[in-house]
């Protein structure tokens, strides 16, 4: 089955027409709303070059999980 997403908002203009494995490998300021100033201070503290790399940083996924938890709290 295909999948369509409009990934627009979430991406920086040069990046909305791209494959998703391209976006997930671009600089991390592919997204929406990160600048070059941002993607440094990633990188510096953290090693983040990627898109790829955000979405995989135990930091940020530990963060994701501890919300998902607070929303199934009873």
């Amino acid at each position: 089955m295909a999948l369509s997403v409009n990934l627009d908002a979430l991406l920086d203009k040069a990046y909305e027409d791209k494959p998703l494995k391209e976006i997930l490998d671009a600089p991390v300021d592919a997204l929406a709303g990160v600048s070059a100033g941002d993607a440094e201070h990633l990188k510096a503290a953290f090693n983040i070059k990627t898109v790829r790399d955000l979405a995989t940083n135990k930091h940020y996924r530990a963060a994701v999980m501890l919300l998902d938890m607070e929303k199934h709290a009873g």
